[in-house]
């Protein structure tokens, strides 16, 4: 088994398509902390509460998932002239996935009637047995360990 660490990162729909179109990541509205937790080789899904920031509209599915590239964590600009933190990552071919069907099969959801609090900090480690249900639902099986 691979020592690579799992993580869930949470962005709505529409930023997490941005990020999967140019191959990187963001979390916590471009915080650089949180990405310096992850490595080479760790294994990354995004979990998209809504479709757009700031309108109402439930997504609550898996959107995105794949390995982070390497170690740099470097700034990008953003299209309204700020800068974020981002890592690149390499995504693999997935479906949207939601996450109602996983609720009571997921570690960090099963037997919790307030579920979505896991996602308050905007970047959850997760066990390996966790990213393996959440590739299979995503229909990302490749990115499974043997």
């Amino acid at each position: 088994m691979s020592d690579a660490a799992n993580w869930v990162a949470v962005a709505s729909a529409e930023h997490v398509a941005i990020g999967r179109a140019h191959a990187f990541m963001q979390v916590g509205h471009g915080k650089g902390a949180p990405l310096k937790r992850l490595h080479a080789g760790d294994r990354v899904a995004y979990y998209s509460p809504v479709r757009v920031l700031g309108i109402a509209g439930a997504c609550q599915a898996f959107t995105a998932i794949g390995t982070v590239r390497d170690e740099r964590v470097y700034q990008g600009q953003m299209g309204d002239g700020c800068q974020a933190f981002r890592r690149d990552v390499d995504g693999l071919d997935a479906d949207e996935a939601p996450i109602r069907p996983l609720l009571q099969a997921l570690s960090f959801t099963r037997g919790k009637s307030n579920w979505g609090y896991a996602f308050r900090f905007g970047l959850l480690k997760v066990t390996a047995d966790d990213m393996d249900l959440i590739a299979e639902a995503m229909h990302a099986q490749a990115l499974a360990f043997a």
